[in-house]
C-alpha cells in the first residue's frame, strides 16, 4: 500500500511538473510491478454480480423447509410462487423462487395432449424379483427379458388390463399387470431395479387413460 500511494503522489507531481515545463512526465519512466498496475487500474471497478438461483429440482429427500432455508426465502413464499396447497413435492419438481421465473416441467409430470380420462391415484413401485414374482405379468410381458418395459400393476375393475396410460413421473406405459394388493384406485409401477422401486416410494399422482 506504501508503494501505491508514492506512486500516486509521484504521479500527481510529474502531471503539474509536465504542465510548468516541457519535459517529459517523470511516471512515464517509472516502473511498477504489474500487481499494481492492475490495482490501481481495478480502482472503482463494479464487483461482480454472481446469479442467483431462480429454479431448484427436487431430489429424493429434499423438503419445502430445507430448500426455503438454503435460498433464504420463506415456506409460505415458497409455496405461494410455485401454487404448493400442502408441503408434499416429488422428485424431478422444479421449484421457482421467484414469479418471473418460467418453469419447464419435465416431460413425464406433463400430460399429453387430447382427450383421456384423468384420475388421482395411489402410486407404488414393484420389480421383476419381488418375493412371489416370476417376472411375467398377468397380461403375459416378460419383464426380466424387457426390463425397460413400461408396465404398470393395476385394478382390472378400474382400469382393463391392456390399456394405455400415462402416469406422472413414469410417463406412457401399459396396464399390464394386477396384484392382490392393487385395489380401487391404487397401482404399481414397475421399476427393473430394487434400489430405484425404493426411490420411487408410495407417491399420490396424476394417472390419464390414453386408449
Amino acid at each position: 500500500m506504501k508503494i501505491k500511494m508514492t506512486f500516486l503522489t509521484l504521479l500527481f507531481i510529474s502531471m503539474t511538473f509536465s504542465a510548468a515545463s516541457a519535459e517529459e512526465p517523470l511516471v512515464d519512466q517509472l516502473s511498477l510491478p504489474d500487481e499494481y498496475m492492475k490495482d490501481l487500474l481495478a480502482v472503482g471497478e463494479d464487483s461482480p454480480v454472481l446469479p442467483e438461483k431462480t429454479i431448484h429440482t427436487v431430489i429424493e429427500g429434499d423438503n419445502l423447509h430445507d430448500i426455503a432455508a438454503a435460498n433464504n426465502i420463506s415456506v409460505e413464499l415458497l409455496m405461494e410462487l410455485n401454487g404448493l396447497t400442502d408441503h408434499v413435492i416429488y422428485p424431478k419438481d422444479q421449484l421457482r423462487f421467484s414469479s418471473d421465473t418460467e418453469i419447464v416441467k419435465h416431460p413425464d409430470s406433463i400430460p399429453p395432449e387430447g382427450p383421456g380420462k384423468e384420475m388421482t391415484v395411489e402410486a407404488t413401485a414393484y420389480t421383476a424379483y419381488c418375493y412371489g414374482c416370476i417376472g411375467i405379468t398377468a397380461y403375459g410381458i416378460d419383464l426380466r427379458s424387457n426390463p425397460e418395459e413400461k408396465v404398470i400393476a393395476v385394478d382390472p375393475t378400474v382400469i382393463p388390463l391392456g390399456t394405455k396410460v400415462w402416469v406422472e413421473g413414469y410417463g406412457e406405459a401399459i396396464a399390464g399387470d394386477t396384484g392382490g394388493a392393487i385395489k380401487g384406485n391404487r397401482i404399481d409401477v414397475f421399476i427393473p431395479t430394487y434400489d430405484g422401486a425404493i426411490e420411487w416410494g408410495r407417491q399420490e399422482i396424476t394417472l390419464k387413460i390414453l386408449e
